[in-house]
């Protein structure tokens, strides 16, 4: 074998090799749920497989591809690096793909995706190529939080009531002016008398300065009500796996059995 095949031979075993290796596999929901299909080669046309226009989140385990949303890699394409994709709603290509392939070159492309996240969030997602069992759910417990508490903030009129002792200050000023006023009226006996008159009245008037029949303002209130929280945060749930009884906290209520993997871990 010349060098020249041995060349071509060589890039050839290695773009084959490439291929082999190369995986990718896509989910019907998003957040890695639902059915999924792993490819590992080119695919023109996803309909053959029944998962036509149907993923809608997709990790790719090795590899770059190319996923088209019409066959035989027609229409809108966008390039894939490897890592996971929790949506594919951000590059429109939500429910739209219908056919992907390999890419064998490391150029850059302009379709190429947003940068993907590191490494798949998907702790209860299924796994490709893992088989699955069902479990029975043998009990569940809705765990609500804490009260609520609503607060607010209204005007509310306050009633002061008026001060009902005499004003001793007011009473001794008003029987000096009203003395020294009397003292003014008539002469000997009546003067006197004006005096002492004068003093008394004056006395009284001004026990009775400040006296008043209460007082209204305005002023703000605040104001909580607590009530009881009635909607579950998460579901306690217990399911029995080969005898083997596993606990698990779902984001909502399960039905009567949890798809689990052969080692009894749960998987959506």
């Amino acid at each position: 074998m010349n060098q020249k095949l041995k060349i071509i031979f060589g890039v050839s075993t290695l773009i084959l090799a490439t291929q082999a290796s190369a995986q990718i596999s896509f989910y019907e929901a998003e957040g890695f749920r639902g059915r999924i299909f792993t490819v590992n080669g080119e695919q023109s046309n996803f309909r053959n497989a029944g998962f036509n226009d149907l993923a809608s989140s997709v990790v790719v385990t090795s590899g770059r591809w190319e996923v088209c949303d019409d066959a035989n890699f027609g229409g809108r394409c966008m390039i894939l690096n490897k890592g996971s994709y929790d949506t594919l709603s951000g590059m429109g290509m939500n429910n739209r793909i219908s056919s992907v392939r390999p890419i064998r070159n490391n150029r850059r492309y302009e379709n190429e995706a947003p940068v993907s996240l590191v490494a798949p969030n998907y702790e209860y997602r299924r796994r490709p190529n893992e088989n699955m069992f069902e479990a029975p759910v043998t009990s569940v417990h809705a765990v609500v939080g804490p009260p609520n508490e609503r607060c607010w903030v209204e005007r509310q009129q306050v009633n002061e009531p008026g001060r009902s002792e005499p004003n001793v200050g007011g009473a001794i000023a008003g029987a000096l002016i009203g003395g020294i006023l009397g003292h003014q009226v008539g002469g000997g006996t009546g003067r006197d008398i004006a005096t002492a008159g004068g003093a008394v009245a004056g006395g009284a008037i001004g026990a009775n300065a400040g006296r008043n029949n209460g007082n209204t303002y305005e002023r703000d209130v605040r104001r909580c009500q607590t009530t009881a929280n009635t909607t579950p945060e998460y579901w306690d749930v217990t399911y029995n796996y080969r005898g083997v009884d596993h606990h698990v906290q779902m984001s909502s209520p399960p039905g009567s059995t949890i798809a689990v993997n052969r080692n009894g871990e749960p998987r959506q």
